[in-house]
């Protein structure tokens, strides 16, 4: 497996073992609980690189599916089912997962811009 020494995982995400060489994690990229990567179909005999480019965020319980790459700056939503490559700076969600933006602007970890002030707002009014 390539997953850069950057990128963070939850201990409950699972990469494919049947062809571990085809797993490609780029740096500070965090791939959340129980998102699963394949690289292998074996109805089919494929066995293909699947590519999570660097800052991205793989929400929870998605699944990537055998040669998709997701390029760089991207947001995987939870449980979306991600068939297709998806453009750099996209944020995808669905099953099948489509885009529902495009040119996002995101910063370590797949994290929105504005996450840190949106965060200390809810704070300060209290709600978290």
């Amino acid at each position: 497996m390539d997953i850069d020494p950057t990128a963070q995982f939850s201990l409950s995400a699972k990469f494919d073992h049947t062809f571990p060489i085809g797993v490609h994690v780029g740096p500070k990229t965090y791939v959340a609980f129980e998102a699963r990567i394949l690289t292998h179909d074996m109805t089919r005999g494929l066995y293909l690189h699947t590519r999570v480019g660097a800052n991205c965020f793989i929400g929870g319980r998605s699944l990537i599916l055998p040669g998709v790459e997701i390029g760089d700056n991207c947001v995987v939503g939870a449980g979306s089912v991600v068939t297709k490559s998806v453009p750099p700076q996209s944020l995808v969600a669905g099953n099948p997962a489509r885009i529902l933006r495009e040119g996002i602007k995101v910063g370590d970890f797949g994290r929105f811009r504005d996450a840190d002030a949106t965060e200390a707002a809810l704070a300060m009014a209290g709600l978290t």
